[in-house]
């Protein structure tokens, strides 16, 4: 039965059990906030059927225990309506309706707890907020949240790595393996759980993806505990060894105190997953942008190059490449302070304007936690450094800044994301981080905060024969999970064979040529470095650096079409009046797949598909009248289909 708003809220008593539930405007979702004996839990139904068993909730802190010893007193119920733009999001504009539950607790000391439930269509955030007659701070030692999935779970999720691990001492940096399939409660690779976001697999009875927005620099990113046998997952805060051992691994704020909101996006199929903006409803920006952000493409010479390329005629060269393919960036990376110099930096990038391409100047993160040697080092770490940094990028017209290594979650680590998003914003930059943690709602709370990386990405291509293996499985995972959640600067697009600056040595790509161009449309940032080559300019037909060289970044909308994550994955995105469709799967045989695209029917289409020799073909195909259209696809393949501008009619059949 449709729960309508003025019965959303049912407050029972069974003998000391305190229940109140929620319900989703559309009826459909469901939380049940039951107090019993002074402890709190929450249940989610999703159209009757259970996706989240009884699960904890609490918090402990410095001003008393919130997870025992609770006495409910009041809540409040109230319709969330909000319309909001997104300026680089996967979609242009977002309406938001939920119905929010602020239901009351005190402790033993009279403190209170607020947990806070918003209940949408098919998600749920939730936060705590604590607040007090007295005290004027409060730390948080730990909370209690958890995530209680039936028996029969399996997960697509990814561990949590060692701190202080990786590469010169650079992780945890969200850049490890998904797990496809396991059962709840498989150990995890390194035993220290696994980051935001998860996806679960319900069974037969639904899909279920949490992660966590809205964290500043008052709280800390936090993550997934390892799941019991039967399937409880809790929420952990920082390692003590992440960020060098700076900063602690608690949270401590200032009173009332808001933390994070935990979300989960949940579905029969995963449309929901996949088009959900979870991570920006509710979440305000925290400032106005000093300036209008272009967004745009890049080419990129270090990921296939490598660092020897970071001089001054390599550069030239990738700047007449990008003025080529009508980008608006090059991406000048690691080393360029001493390979370069400070001093020909001035003209270098006078040259990029000159031929209207902007500059885009990589950054070490580095203070002291972490050993990487790449410079520019310790201009980001501090204010007087930072500002006097990008006061000097400022006079030269540089756009952007891309800051890697950081190697933590710790509230100290997310003042820092904070404060050089804050200060580049005052230049008129906008940020890229790599070596870097999930952005959790950054954004909308940021706008100068463009993509961050946060997954295991493309340069990985390069570095290991195993994961350029794996680059069609990948490209079937981060859609349903990393890249559902926020922009993600994979950094996509390979033509050449051998993952090598001539493409004569190096890992091989296994993919097709189709595959890597649908991945342009797959991958969702609104900064897309790509691993384009001048070579490709001579190698690759028109048709193909035609539609790389109008391929947009922002799209007004994005619709799921059809996949299984680890299997195969299509996805629309609309841009203006048209629509591009990409498809990838894994399958080490060719696949043929039947697309539904009721909203094409009758439309005339181009189709880029593998031909038998895996390069891309390029064709003209109709969307029949019920809206399907067939694709076929080589090993490891791709397809991408995008419109004309103006509707073809199907004759009336006779």
């Amino acid at each position: 039965m449709r729960c309508f708003y003025s019965l959303l809220l049912c407050i029972f008593f069974v003998e000391s059990m305190v229940a109140q539930e929620v319900c989703s405007p559309d009826g459909g979702l469901k939380v049940k906030l039951m107090q019993e004996e002074g402890t709190v839990r929450y249940e989610v139904e999703y159209r009757g059927k259970t996706l989240l068993e009884p699960s904890p909730l609490g918090l402990e802190t410095s001003i008393g225990d919130f997870s025992s010893g609770l006495h409910p007193v009041g809540s409040v119920m109230r319709k969330v309506d909000e319309t909001y733009a997104l300026p680089h999001g996967k979609v242009s504009r977002v309406h938001y309706v939920s119905n929010e539950l602020t239901a009351t607790y005190i402790n033993a000391a009279n403190d209170s707890l607020d947990v806070i439930f918003r209940v949408g269509n098919n998600d749920i955030s939730f936060a705590y907020r604590i607040r007090s007659k007295d005290k004027c701070r409060c730390t948080i030692y730990r909370e209690r949240t958890g995530f209680d999935f039936p028996a029969g779970t399996t997960t697509f999720i990814t561990p949590q790595a060692p701190a202080g691990s990786g590469w010169m001492k650079s992780k945890p940096s969200y850049e490890e393996e998904y797990t496809v399939e396991e059962p709840v409660g498989t150990p995890s690779r390194y035993g220290l759980g696994y980051t935001f976001p998860a996806l679960f697999h319900v069974g037969n009875d639904g899909w279920v993806l949490v992660s966590e927005t809205g964290v500043s620099s008052k709280y800390a990113g936090t993550r997934l505990s390892e799941g019991t046998d039967d399937g409880l997952y809790t929420v952990e805060f920082p390692m003590k060894g992440e960020n060098g051992g700076i900063g602690d691994t608690t949270v401590t704020a200032a009173l009332p105190l808001l933390t994070s909101w935990k979300t989960l996006t949940v579905g029969e199929t995963l449309k929901p997953i996949v088009e959900t903006t979870s991570a920006c409803n509710g979440i305000e920006p925290l400032y106005e942008p000093s300036q209008y952000y272009v967004l745009g493409r890049s080419t990129w010479s270090w990921i296939l190059w490598q660092d020897a390329s970071c001089n001054y005629r390599d550069q030239q060269t990738f700047i007449d490449l990008a003025a080529a393919m009508g980008y608006e960036y090059i991406l000048i990376d690691a080393l360029w302070d001493k390979q370069i110099g400070y001093e020909n930096m001035p003209s270098l990038i006078a040259y990029a304007q000159s031929k209207g391409v902007d500059v885009i100047l990589w950054y070490n993160s580095n203070g002291t936690w972490n050993d990487a040697p790449q410079g520019p080092k310790h201009k980001m770490d501090t204010a007087p450094a930072r500002r006097k940094e990008m006061e000097w990028m400022k006079k030269l017209g540089v756009k952007g800044i891309k800051v890697d290594f950081f190697g933590g979650d710790k509230q100290a680590t997310m003042k820092l994301y904070e404060d050089i998003l804050t200060d580049a914003d005052r230049y008129g930059l906008f940020v890229n981080f790599h070596g870097t943690t999930l952005p959790r709602g950054w954004e909308r709370m940021y706008p100068n905060h463009f993509t961050s990386e946060a997954t295991l990405a493309s340069e990985n291509l390069v570095f290991s024969q195993d994961f350029a293996d794996k680059e069609a499985l990948v490209s079937t995972i981060l859609p349903f999970t990393r890249n559902a959640v926020a922009a993600m600067d994979f950094g996509p697009v390979f033509f050449n064979r051998q993952f090598s600056k001539d493409d004569s040595y190096g890992n091989y790509r296994r993919t097709t040529d189709a595959f890597q161009v649908a991945t342009a449309v797959l991958y969702q940032s609104p900064l897309q470095h790509f691993g384009i080559t001048p070579n490709n300019l001579e190698e690759q037909p028109d048709y193909v650096l035609d539609f790389m060289k109008k391929v947009p970044v922002v799209w007004d909308e994005t619709r799921f079409v059809d996949g299984y994550p680890g299997k195969f994955c299509v996805i629309a995105r609309r841009a203006g009046d048209k629509w591009y469709v990409a498809a990838t799967h894994a399958d080490h045989r060719p696949k043929e797949l039947t697309l539904s695209l009721p909203w094409l029917a009758g439309r005339q289409v181009k189709l880029l598909y593998d031909k038998d020799d895996r390069t891309a073909g390029l064709k003209t195909a109709t969307v029949d009248k019920m809206g399907n259209l067939t694709i076929k696809m080589q090993s490891l393949g791709g397809a991408v289909i995008y419109t004309e501008l103006m509707p073809i009619p199907i004759p009336m059949e006779r």
